[in-house]
């Protein structure tokens, strides 16, 4: 007997609007443990799930080439992670409610931070205070490396 809250079965199902979700489920029917989601529009989402919504690591990759791997919490990405934008510019660091919100460090396409360096603490994703934070940084490369190799071995 699996209580509620935990994985119950493993399957795939096909939504009306043609989403298709292929993983683990819980005993009310709703997307829990690990799956991929694939969305009409072409956006995909590996990883972790809890009551039907992403929580834990994961990378989701947008139509237009855009991916984010790292940490989610209830549908959004939420806590350390790496976020490439479709240009090539990336942001490795804090995220929160789905917003680059906390320390990161932002690198652009050609490979330089900016003058001066855009590294430091962000709100709503714009930088309001320099600060060096190299441990944050690595935090979130190692975080992003791990919802890769969790989304790979599955």
């Amino acid at each position: 007997m699996v209580d509620a809250g935990g994985v119950a079965k493993n399957g795939a199902y096909k939504y009306d609007d043609g989403t298709r979700y292929v993983g683990d489920w819980n005993g009310r029917g709703l997307k829990h443990g690990a799956g991929s989601l694939a969305l009409v529009d072409g956006t995909r989402y590996d990883g972790a799930f809890q009551n039907g919504l992403c929580s834990g690591l994961g990378v989701i990759v947008f139509p237009d080439g855009a991916k984010y791997e790292g940490e989610f919490m209830q549908g959004w990405f939420h806590g350390h992670g790496v976020f490439w934008r479709a240009d090539g510019m990336k942001f490795e660091g804090e995220f929160r409610g789905g917003r680059v919100w906390g320390l990161g460090l932002v690198t652009y396409a050609d490979g330089s931070h900016g003058f001066p360096r855009n590294e430091g603490f962000f709100q709503d994703c714009k930088l309001v205070r320099r600060r060096r934070c190299p441990e944050i940084i690595q935090k979130a490369q190692k975080i992003s490396m791990m919802a890769r190799a969790q989304c790979n071995a599955a």
